[in-house]
């Protein structure tokens, strides 16, 4: 009995952990010198690659975005895959309009569909969704961190669309990730998570983690970051470089992108445990913190088992529940530290009552996760407003 009295608290201190973390690397962060943006960075140049699937609609919208930054040395590849181009005409030369002559229902091979029909030898590409729209100052703020001698960047996706109660705490959700994961992580010595947008690399960097994988369904940006952090490097975080991303507005939208990324966590789980192990042997800290990120169950699933441990310890072992009230605190103290500090819109504020309802439809795709793979390998985006920032 006392053997399954150890296996109980030791599980759930490895799961409340989870929630202890912002806290452990707000406190790492404090003992770790930062070095400063570049106040003049280096003009790189930059190969951005805009991947569609089966809809253009919003190209247009996020190639004008970009030619509107304060920045020039770029080309834009749209590889516009399964899609009609008959409407994509752009007059500015920096433009580029590739059509795969075949399906190719990947982000990678789209990634290196355009890597193979580069105009010039660019020193670094950075990777744009379609529904994404570019911050005027997003390539200047890149390159401040690049000049810190990163090879690999992840920007901030923040939200275009909060005209629903959905979207809104969808982008609740991307806020905490990106304190957490991105900020935090990355202040305390580790590196800032990836979010398949928004994000650059040295090209020769990308190609030697991806060129020679194949990989197919969702999650191409797990992959990346594993490979990233396999090979000793950082992912830098950098808080200025700004694109909008579209959140999710409607129910069905919402199981179905959810289904597909808890299918990938499930699929790429391994890929932590490898990545604690090397970390343990090579007393890697970098590598470390982030094992641990990737090993995290989603935010919904932690904290239904959190919520069921605590219900049980108050029958079993009523002391150890303290445990989860204070896990509880520290969650939530993070989640408004994040929206204060990301400086939230109130619509977002008021949106977390209906938290209940955004979990109970992560749960029906929780239930959808084996039919996954058989969900269009594209979000059907429905704005299309253009929105000026």
């Amino acid at each position: 009995m006392n053997l399954l009295y150890f296996l109980l608290v030791l599980l759930q201190v490895l799961f409340g952990l989870h929630f202890f973390m912002p806290l452990i690397l707000s406190i790492a962060g404090k003992f770790r010198k930062h070095a400063q943006p570049s106040a003049q960075p280096v003009p790189a140049d930059y190969a951005v690659i805009v991947t569609a699937y089966q809809q253009v609609n919003l190209i247009p919208l996020v190639v004008d975005s970009i030619l509107k930054s304060d920045y020039s040395n770029y080309i834009i590849y749209i590889v516009a895959d399964n899609c009609d181009v008959s409407e994509l005409r752009f007059e500015d030369p920096r433009v580029v309009v590739l059509r795969p002559a075949e399906v190719l229902a990947s982000n990678t091979k789209s990634h290196f569909y355009a890597i193979h029909n580069f105009r010039r030898d660019h020193e670094r590409l950075t990777i744009i969704d379609s529904d994404n729209l570019v911050h005027p100052n997003y390539f200047n703020a890149l390159n401040a961190v690049f000049d810190q001698g990163y090879q690999a960047v992840q920007g901030v996706r923040a939200a275009k669309n909060l005209d629903s109660t959905y979207a809104c705490l969808d982008e609740a959700g991307d806020i905490y990730y990106r304190l957490v994961d991105r900020k935090l992580m990355f202040e305390a010595g580790s590196s800032a998570a990836l979010s398949g947008s928004g994000m650059a690399f040295t090209l020769s960097l990308y190609r030697s983690c991806l060129e020679h994988l194949e990989i197919s369904g969702a999650g191409f940006d797990k992959i990346l970051q594993y490979e990233i952090l396999n090979r000793g490097d950082k992912i830098a975080f950098a808080e200025q470089a700004i694109v909008y991303d579209e959140k999710t507005a409607k129910t069905d939208q919402l199981v179905n992108q959810r289904s597909r990324w808890i299918n990938t966590w499930f699929k790429y789980l391994y890929l932590g445990a490898k990545l604690l192990l090397k970390s343990i042997s090579s007393l890697n800290w970098n590598q470390f913190l982030f094992s641990v990120l990737l090993l995290r169950p989603p935010l919904f699933m932690l904290l239904m088992v959190s919520f069921i441990f605590f219900l049980t310890d108050l029958f079993v072992m009523p002391l150890f529940a303290i445990y989860w009230v204070l896990a509880a605190l520290t969650f939530f103290t993070f989640v408004f530290k994040a929206l204060r500090h990301f400086k939230a819109d109130d619509k977002i504020y008021h949106s977390l009552k209906n938290a209940p309802k955004f979990i109970y439809f992560q749960i029906l795709a929780l239930l959808k996760v084996r039919k996954a793979n058989e969900i269009s390998v594209a979000t059907e985006h429905y704005y299309e407003e253009k929105i000026n920032k």
